[in-house]
């Protein structure tokens, strides 16, 4: 056989997308970045007709390019999170409206084998919009956040996606210093309220698309 990794991964995916829709989400697949950036703009958005915009913190978001190219399209209102320049009030400020917008964009901690999205927040404006608010959310998902279950995706995400996030954050946790989780009382710490999406409600609110690269963390 051909390109066995790739087949491998391909049936993987072909399997949890159906789960997924089994679940009431819509579901794309994507063998790059750059097919995940090409979906979003040319097949998920333009049957939306979005007026508004805003994202939550997402690495794989930034590494499809679609942060860059959105956050200065004057054909939408964009309300952008990301912004550096301003104060932590106004930060807050916009957190809060990003939950009204048409499109809410943003990534996942980690996905099941039967098609559920497990999520853990500091703040909770990323879960507050996957689950409730914006009238459209799109998931971008590598294949690495892939999990056998509920269980081992709450293992992976506390003791390495939280891990490597403090540490991207340089935040002062235990877990930035051992890679672990210490189920801490720092003021830095990150995991502060969990979320477990089973189904999609409205169904096919929420669209994820499944990239067949290792994307985030």
């Amino acid at each position: 056989m051909k390109n066995p990794e790739l087949n491998y991964w391909n049936q993987r995916l072909t399997k949890i997308k159906e789960n997924f829709e089994e679940n009431n989400f819509e579901v794309f697949i994507a063998q790059s970045v750059e097919e995940a950036k090409e979906n979003v703009l040319n097949k998920i958005m333009p049957p939306l007709e979005v007026k508004s915009i805003s994202w939550g913190g997402s690495i794989t978001f930034i590494a499809t390019g679609l942060f860059h190219i959105l956050k200065d399209d004057e054909r939408y209102k964009v309300i952008n999170t990301f912004d550096k320049t301003i104060s932590a009030e106004e930060q807050m400020e916009r957190r809060r409206q990003s939950l009204l917008v048409d499109l809410f964009i943003t990534g996942t901690n980690a996905i099941t084998e039967d098609g559920k999205l497990v999520n853990l927040d500091m703040i909770g404006n990323r879960i507050g919009g996957i689950t409730f608010g914006p009238r459209n959310v799109i998931i971008l998902v590598g294949r690495n956040k892939i999990c056998c279950d509920i269980d081992d995706a709450m293992y992976r995400i506390k003791n390495y996606a939280a891990p490597v996030n403090t540490m991207n954050l340089d935040k002062k946790t235990p877990c930035s210093k051992t890679g672990f989780c210490h189920n801490c009382q720092s003021p830095d710490r990150i995991c502060n309220t969990w979320v477990i999406t089973e189904k999609c409600f409205p169904a096919k609110r929420v669209k994820i698309v499944l990239i067949n690269e290792d994307l985030g963390f």
